[in-house]
């Protein structure tokens, strides 16, 4: 599995501005996010377009495959990425099904570039959806062609896989701390988009249409000039399903702070996912409010179609602890999210 590093905290709360969409916004130093210039109207809930994909059109379905993974309206799925110190992953959905009282939903896991990708869902909980988030690479390769059997082999077990599953390449691009990463590509995010393109491309040709795409930026891009903007690694909406946003609470970051721009500037075009968050322990009871902060932002607005936790008090040695039980004022701020109704989806 293919985490962050250990510097990536001091990075993200250091101080910068996000040129979103063309607009400047200004933050405050510990906010990864300030938002996105003037005020724009916001997003109402998307909904299917009537119109066809402008992506390349898929071969006809076979007999028994399921489509890809759709919002559910007017509900929230929500899931977690488990990494529990000392549990394996079953062990770890039992203890939280005991906590909850329920499976999450969405269920994400790691894969590195090389790694075969599952297909078969029989390991996964009763009705839960698989997060892939599959490691990128260098952009050449993949527009060189010379990764298309790697690729191709993917597309193939997805679609063996049968059942909806999201699928989440290449994620944070916009930020400088993976090999994907546009920094380490020749600043050019042009050439992540028409990586993004051709394995889309590849899949479609090989009929996993059962995979949602979700692209995943960081909530802020570092560094954050114009260049890196994250709107322009978007491969346009005929190639991608969901937009996935990762974002996390280490300093003083608020939910609208984070998540605000990007679900004003796709919520309207894309179901939105928090496809990582989380929050540190600040002392008294701030982790617990911001998760109680966290359920009042997401039902207030719409697109969010998605959340999905990241779960674990093992993030590559770094002693950070995201867990939801971190204390046991934050499971109990947990426990109201996942007894909501609204995130039942």
């Amino acid at each position: 599995m293919n985490r962050r590093p250990v510097w990536y905290e001091t990075q993200m709360r250091a101080p910068r501005t996000l040129l979103a969409l063309g607009l400047v916004a200004l933050g405050p130093v510990a906010l990864a996010l300030a938002g996105c210039g003037a005020p724009a109207p916001r997003a109402a809930a998307w909904v299917p377009p009537p119109a066809a994909s402008t992506a390349p059109s898929a071969p006809a379905s076979e007999p028994g495959r399921d489509g890809p993974p759709l919002p559910v309206p007017g509900k929230v799925m929500l899931g977690a990425y488990l990494d529990l110190s000392g549990m394996d992953e079953v062990q770890s959905l039992a203890l939280r099904r005991q906590q909850l009282g329920r499976d999450p939903r969405i269920l994400h896991r790691y894969y590195q570039w090389t790694d075969p990708l599952p297909d078969s869902a029989a390991d996964l909980p009763a009705g839960a959806v698989l997060l892939i988030s599959w490691d990128g690479t260098g952009y050449a390769p993949i527009n060189n062609g010379s990764q298309d059997g790697l690729i191709a082999a993917a597309a193939d077990a997805l679609a063996r896989y049968r059942r909806p599953v999201f699928l989440r390449w290449a994620w944070e691009m916009n930020g400088d701390w993976f090999t994907w990463g546009g920094p380490k590509n020749g600043n050019n995010p042009a050439g992540y988009v028409a990586a993004w393109r051709h394995l889309h491309d590849i899949f479609v040709a090989h009929g996993a249409t059962n995979v949602a795409w979700v692209w995943g930026p960081n909530a802020g891009s570092v560094p954050a000039v114009s260049w890196n903007d994250m709107a322009r690694y978007y491969p346009g909406d005929g190639y991608v399903d969901w937009v996935g946003v990762s974002g996390y609470l280490m300093g003083r970051e608020t939910p609208d702070s984070l998540f605000d721009g990007i679900v004003r500037a796709y919520g309207g075009r894309k179901p939105v996912m928090l496809a990582e968050t989380g929050a540190l322990e600040k002392g008294g009871s701030v982790k617990a409010d911001w998760i109680d902060q966290l359920a009042r932002w997401v039902i207030a607005h719409p697109p969010v179609a998605a959340v999905v936790w990241f779960d674990t008090d093992d993030d590559k040695g770094t002693g950070k602890n995201w867990r939801i039980d971190s204390t046991p004022a934050a499971l109990a701020a947990y426990q109201r999210l996942a007894a909501d109704p609204h995130f039942a989806g």
